[in-house]
């Protein structure tokens, strides 16, 4: 037991070292969402848009939409109801269940609690009051994200893992071969009455009761699935316009350091639709070819990768991360402060996202979860370069056409 603890403790202590950037082409190769962030009709998001208040029948609805999503397009992701029975208070004061989806792939050949996993985490549900709360930012449009970040790393994931069994690397045992992803969609975030240690995350307690008594085989790497987290994404408030998320946590500032650096190459690279230098902002007027050419300031989503140590704001923010947290869980919490001027009002709703803002964050979880996997050099980017070749030319068509007006 004692050489298995050491071996763990080596691991997340070297873990860091393991971490391959993405090549640029790479990251041009992430996959645009096209229409599926359309607010009326988009095959991820629209179905989320709705009121899902906890235990209604539009929550089943959300439920049903996510199961379809991966059984449909993601058919190697396993995926596990945790379910649960609480009472809110009065006057909702009434049995109501809670039911936290999980969908994990893991490499073909890990046994049950030997793979750890990067954990990508928003919660479905909507608020009670005010009546119709759509909750868009909070958290509908996060929880988009994750769907089409899972569909994005699975080629990829997919032949990663069949090129290291045809190679022998498969089954050798080492911890770093046996790193998986899981996504996890939480029920019961939002307060019924007010916010309280006990009318709140719902789902996010009671998965963490469960795992922590879930015991995995003895001789597994990891001795529960709460031990297996390698690092606790939390997806939340995301999709206003020009967001700033702060670094929250010391012991994880270097993970934020690493999501922050993909921002940067990906606003550099022109990647970034809500970026005042993305192409589609830019005039390309010939008589303001010299503003055209002059960079805009780039307003950051992530602009602590510089902070000192002494300024890290800890856990103030109360979110599905806190019981995972209060259990020695590494987490990376990406939420906005200041929080959005809709937050828990009656405007956030479809209507009120900006999608480019929404379709950036998309990109940038996937960039940095395909980091996370070391999936460098099993994206297809020949389709990137194909679409960047078309985008030059037309964009030297229309170039050429206003000079001649």
């Amino acid at each position: 037991m004692l050489l298995k603890f050491l071996h763990i403790l080596l691991y997340l202590t070297l873990y860091g070292a393991a971490y391959t950037k993405l090549s640029d082409d790479s990251l041009r190769a992430l996959p645009d969402p096209g229409s599926d962030f359309d607010i009326h009709s988009g095959a991820l998001l629209s179905p989320i848009l709705i009121p899902r208040v906890s235990g209604t029948p539009n929550s089943t609805l959300v439920l049903e939409h996510f199961v379809n999503f991966f059984k449909t397009n993601l058919p190697d992701w396993h995926l596990e109801f945790q379910n649960s029975t609480q009472t809110p208070p009065a006057p909702y004061d009434k049995p109501t269940p809670f039911v936290n989806l999980i969908a994990a792939r893991d490499p073909p050949w890990a046994a049950d609690g030997d793979a750890s996993r990067l954990t990508l985490v928003a919660h479905y549900d909507s608020k009670v009051t005010p009546e119709g709360f759509i909750g868009a930012v909070d958290s509908a449009a996060p929880c988009a994200m994750l769907l089409h970040t899972a569909r994005s790393v699975d080629a990829a994931l997919t032949k990663k893992w069949g090129q290291m069994k045809a190679q022998g690397l498969a089954e050798g045992g080492s911890l770093e071969e046996e790193r998986g992803v899981q996504i996890i969609l939480l029920d019961g975030e939002e307060a019924f009455v007010s916010w309280t240690d006990t009318d709140s995350t719902y789902g996010a307690r009671s998965l963490a009761d469960s795992w922590e008594t879930v015991i995995h085989p003895a001789t597994s790497n990891f001795p529960n699935p709460i031990s297996s987290i390698s690092l606790f994404v939390l997806l939340d408030l995301l999709g206003s316009k020009n967001p700033t998320v702060p670094s929250y946590y010391k012991t994880t500032h270097w993970a934020y350091q690493s999501m922050a650096s993909i921002e940067d190459r990906l606003r550099k690279l022109q990647q970034f639709k809500s970026s005042p230098n993305h192409p589609s902002k830019r005039s390309v007027s010939s008589r303001d070819s010299k503003a055209r050419n002059q960079p805009r300031k780039e307003p950051m989503f992530l602009p602590e990768a510089e902070k000192v140590n002494n300024f890290f704001l800890g856990g103030r923010i109360g979110d599905d991360h806190v019981p995972f947290i209060e259990r020695g869980v590494e987490v990376l919490h990406m939420i906005p402060n200041p929080f959005p001027k809709v937050w828990h009002q009656p405007d956030d709703d479809g209507d009120h996202l900006d999608i480019d803002t929404v379709e950036d964050w998309a990109k940038l979880v996937t960039a940095f979860t395909g980091e996370w996997m070391e999936l460098e050099g099993f994206f297809d980017t020949s389709a990137a370069s194909k679409r960047d070749f078309y985008e030059e030319d037309e964009q030297l068509a229309n170039v050429i056409s206003r000079t001649e007006l």
